[in-house]
């Protein structure tokens, strides 16, 4: 095995948030989307904490060594190098933080903090914090506790240091006559999370002016601790982000609702595994609280900014200012498929193909309104990973159980950071009376699938729709997918055997044209690599094409490198993970990858094999790594109109040649910008024009 061949998956995870910073740093991107990308970047952070430290902690605590699931690093190795890496990166995000909130001043926005007030200003401030902030407010004292209170996984919380007055000094007795030792107050401060983090302040004139919470607090000390005789204030941030895997109890008389719900719950009491402080923070005060919490060596710590929770920049105020914001681009329609006709007609007579947020997610709403109503219609199945927070596809399903129609839905409530919100979905869908699965033990259901019957002719015809993404309203206008619409009733009755086999967990059905896992997914893939070989070694056309998240299977990857030693040409477009490394020669000398970030997130799954000549194309749930190939359900869907194949390959070709966002992975592991000496092309914005010019030539 060569050293160089393969990337840690850690390391690689960290790489695409690099991505994401850049983001935040290009020029190019309009001001408050650069903040909000900051935000992602925190966001991603504290996921990654939760789940991946948290996963490499517990194998080092275990007294593991790891390398035979790290890639060969040992698990304190990688712990280490993790913390340095995201330390180096923290302080990259809070200069470009600084650099966006000086530009903003250009356009008359001003983030202020608490020294920064003006007295016209000072009103509305007391105001508000006594009317919202105040009563909202969490202060604990810790002198007087034996042990700190539990801290909330990723809340931000205000380290507050007072110095009280001596008795000489609260006796007006002169300086000199003070005290030796001098007593200290420690408190926390929980920042309420049931207020917006940013408080727009009112205009004047042309200038806006807004202000972080945490200062707003900073600024009111005095009205909070006014109860106190001191001498001096200061408040830092500091944060703890937990361990976040859910530990499922084996109770069989429990629910699985009851299970899921208790273990999120001790999430709550999860250990921590970074701690994160404001580096300006007093030397007594950090090593009080570390003491306090616990903090250990094992643990990251990391020093920050004087703000955390940087998360919360993702809900950046608009402020009305659309110069500094992405243009807005209206959903397009499918071209041939008419929102306001019935979709199950246009179905019925070819396959059609949704590209989300290209064009418009309301086709998915509407094929599970019209089924809803259709008397016609007797069933309905769809399975559910994520739902928006108020979701059109839960009310009509409920609204199709009113209508008498037999409605079943395989919701996952290990989806993760959404179980609370699915479990309440799940709950509510089972009150009205869908019937519910809850998957199957040991895997998670990642696969996004519908299928209806409805009555025609004397027999049940099927009709449904297969994607790569979630059926949520929300992350439709941000995330790119794919979802066919068929009628196709070969494929659709492989849909049904999946939703058997969710029942029947026992009964492994055979397919012939979808690809599901957990049982042939990777055979499949593997079958199909292969088929590339000998199109190679026999001179016919071959090569891959892949669109995924994330490329970390170890097997996979050896496959991929077998095509590339046997001549088969390969391109790669992987959003996050790849673990591959390209450009070897003797191994990898004909994989070439890009990583695409951009306006939207890119979140489709596709496999293109040339096939000798006649592409076989896929549409998936399924990344390239081990969880998607052996720990979850998955489908795979074939696409067999050859207009949409077509569509596919067009839009794949248009992704490969980004020359504005794409970035080229490569054994440097530089995220460098893909640059050439043709027109400059940026992919999502091709994709529109791409469908806009798709209707202008059904008009004409």
């Amino acid at each position: 095995m060569q050293n160089n061949q393969y990337v840690n998956r850690e390391i690689s995870w960290l790489q695409f948030n690099a991505r994401v910073l850049q983001e935040a740093a290009d020029k190019t991107v309009p001001l408050i989307e650069r903040l909000r990308f900051i935000g992602i970047f925190s966001n991603n952070l504290d996921e990654f904490f939760k789940v991946r430290y948290a996963t490499i902690k517990r194998i080092d605590l275990a007294g593991k060594g790891g390398k035979s699931v790290l890639g060969g690093v040992k698990a304190s190795t990688l712990l280490e190098e993790i913390t340095q890496i995201v330390i180096e990166q923290q302080s990259e995000s809070l200069k470009i933080l600084d650099s966006i909130q000086n530009k903003l001043t250009d356009h008359n926005i001003f983030i202020i903090n608490e020294k920064q007030v003006e007295n016209s200003q000072k009103k509305f401030l007391k105001n508000f914090f006594l009317q919202k902030v105040s009563p909202a407010l969490v202060t604990i004292i810790l002198n007087d506790l034996a042990e700190l209170p539990r801290l909330k996984d990723s809340a931000a919380y205000l380290a507050v240091k007072m110095t009280m007055k001596s008795p000489a000094q609260k006796e007006g007795v002169p300086t000199t006559a003070k005290a030796a030792v001098t007593e200290k107050k420690y408190v926390l401060i929980e920042i309420p999370r049931s207020i917006e983090r940013f408080v727009v302040l009112p205009k004047e004139g042309k200038k806006q002016y807004v202000m972080l919470l945490d200062d707003l607090i900073r600024y009111h000390l005095h009205s909070i601790f006014n109860i106190f005789e001191y001498e001096s204030v200061s408040a830092h941030m500091i944060k703890i982000t937990r361990d976040a895997e859910l530990d499922i109890d084996s109770d069989l008389s429990k629910s699985f609702i009851e299970k899921i719900s208790e273990s999120v719950q001790d999430r709550i009491e999860g250990e921590p595994v970074r701690f994160v402080y404001d580096m300006n923070i007093e030397e007594d005060t950090l090593q009080y609280l570390m003491n306090k919490m616990g903090i250990d060596v094992t643990d990251s710590i990391i020093p920050g900014g004087r703000y955390h929770n940087r998360r919360d920049y993702m809900n950046f105020p608009s402020l009305g200012r659309e110069e500094l914001l992405y243009e807005f681009y209206e959903p397009l329609s499918i071209p041939g498929l008419v929102l306001q006709t019935s979709l199950l007609k246009g179905i019925a007579e070819k396959d059609y193909l949704l590209h989300t947020p290209y064009q418009n997610f309301s086709y998915i709403v509407k094929f599970l309104r019209e089924s809803a109503l259709d008397p016609q219609v007797r069933t309905i199945k769809i399975t559910i990973y994520r739902l928006a927070k108020i979701s059109h596809i839960a009310s009509s399903l409920i609204n199709a159980v009113k209508n008498g129609k037999k409605v079943t839905v395989q919701i996952e409530l290990r989806a993760r950071f959404d179980e609370v919100a699915n479990i309440n979905y799940a709950e509510q869908l089972q009150k009205e009376g869908v019937n519910l699965i809850f998957g199957v033990k040991g895997l998670k259901v990642h696969c996004k699938a519908c299928v209806i019957e409805r009555q025609e002719e004397g027999r049940l015809k099927k009709y449904g729709f297969i994607s790569t993404g979630n059926f949520n309203e929300s992350t439709a206008r941000i995330y790119s997918d794919y979802t066919l619409f068929t009628a196709n009733q070969p494929i659709l009755k492989e849909v049904n055997k999946v939703f058997d086999f969710f029942e029947v967990n026992y009964k492994i059905n055979r397919y012939k044209h979808l690809i599901v896992s957990p049982h042939y997914t990777r055979s499949a893939l593997i079958k199909l690599i292969q088929t590339e070989i000998e199109n190679a070694a026999a001179g016919n056309p071959a090569g891959i094409r892949l669109k995924l998240n994330s490329l970390s299977d170890y097997t996979m990857i050896d496959r991929l490198y077998d095509a590339s030693r046997a001549g088969v040409k390969i391109k790669l477009i992987v959003r996050g993970i790849c673990c591959l490394v390209p450009g070897i020669e003797g191994m990898s000398e004909n994989i070439e990858v890009i990583s695409i970030l951009d306006k939207y997130l890119e979140h489709p799954r596709l496999y293109i094999f040339e096939n000798g000549g006649k592409p076989k194309i896929y549409i998936s749930s399924a990344d390239w790594m081990t969880r998607n190939l052996d720990l979850r359900v998955e489908i795979g869907c074939p696409i067999y109109d050859h207009s949409i194949q077509q569509e596919i390959m067009d839009t794949f070709e248009i992704c490969w040649k980004d020359n504005v966002k794409a970035r080229v992975l490569s054994a440097s592991q530089d995220n460098a910008y893909r640059k050439n000496n043709k027109p400059a092309l940026r992919s999502q914005f091709a994709l529109y024009d791409y469908y806009l010019k798709k209707i202008e030539k059904e008009r004409s």
